[in-house]
């Protein structure tokens, strides 16, 4: 997958196009909410029975570089991966134009909670262009979870792990990059019931998340974002929990209009790329507001520092 190119433009035609027909770009969830589909993860999204999720080389993409961004979909966070989708042409522009990362395939996806939502994982391709914002358009925005403050993240993890091939690990040595956003903390294992169930692996136990991290981190950088406005911002149990598990990549965010904004930044300090120094410029560049370049700055205090 991952054989196109962004163009701004393209999106732009799509945004124009649903702003005359008045479609959502969530297609898939409007369609659950007004009853014209059924309440389920989208066939193209559902991980169940996928072998790999591959961000392969290509004519159009010699030196491809794995990028996954997977939301929390329940409570207070289903409205983040629009802000993501309201800004695709910025998390692009700073990752290409700014030479961040020159061949960007980017997979989306989203997380529930396994004990009680209708689509506790979903899980898309590893695009480069408008099928990015395609993939986003079949994300369930379910909204669930349970009363508490622990969701399935461990099940991303372990599909992320286990169900998919990078080529800038593989070929490069270079690993991908994961970011998990969220408001919450993971279940402390990887449930051997849930696995079959939700991804058809049979295994023999279950998981320590612990373990399960180990592994993944062989081949991703894995960051983990709490942004504000969300239910948990300022409970100390989440962001301890994630910083015993990530130490300084469990990021905090001020302003949740900066999600892309902090995804490539974070990407091109850890590609030697822009410096803390000379990062507000690169933002402004890409016009993003002060306050936003304040907020990203902030969350990478510690990882650029």
């Amino acid at each position: 997958m991952g054989t196109t190119r962004w163009s701004d433009d393209h999106y732009r035609d799509r945004a124009k196009l649903r702003a005359r027909s008045g479609q959502d770009a969530f297609e898939h969830d409007h369609a659950i909410r007004a009853g014209a589909a059924d309440r389920a993860v989208h066939p193209k999204m559902n991980p169940r029975g996928v072998k790999v999720r591959e961000s392969r080389d290509c004519d159009t993409h010699p030196q491809s570089h794995a990028v996954a961004v997977l939301f929390d979909v329940t409570g207070s966070m289903q409205g983040v991966p629009r802000i993501l989708q309201a800004n695709l042409p910025k998390l692009m522009g700073l990752l290409i134009r700014k030479g961040y990362l020159e061949h960007p395939q980017i997979l989306i996806g989203a997380i529930g909670d396994a004990t009680c939502d209708t689509a506790p994982l979903q899980i898309g391709q590893f695009e480069s262009g408008i099928e990015i914002e395609e993939d986003l358009g079949k994300l369930f925005l379910e909204g669930g979870g349970g009363g508490h403050i622990t969701e399935s993240y461990e099940l991303a993890l372990y599909f992320m792990a286990r169900h998919t091939a990078i080529d800038c690990y593989e070929k490069r040595g270079q690993r991908g990059y994961l970011f998990i956003i969220g408001d919450e903390t993971p279940y402390p294992n990887i449930k051997r019931k849930e696995v079959g169930a939700l991804i058809g692996d049979g295994l023999q136990a279950s998981i320590p998340i612990e373990e399960m991290i180990a592994e993944l981190e062989r081949t991703y950088d894995v960051y983990y974002v709490l942004p504000k406005l969300t239910h948990h911002w300022n409970n100390p149990v989440v962001h301890r929990r994630w910083a015993e598990l990530l130490g300084q990549k469990a990021l905090r965010l001020e302003d949740p209009a900066a999600i892309c904004e902090l995804i490539a930044s974070t990407i091109g300090v850890a590609e030697g790329k822009v410096d803390l120094e000379h990062l507000t410029e690169d933002l402004r560049d890409a016009g993003s507001s002060q306050a936003v370049a304040r907020a990203v700055r902030n969350s990478l205090v510690e990882v650029g520092g």
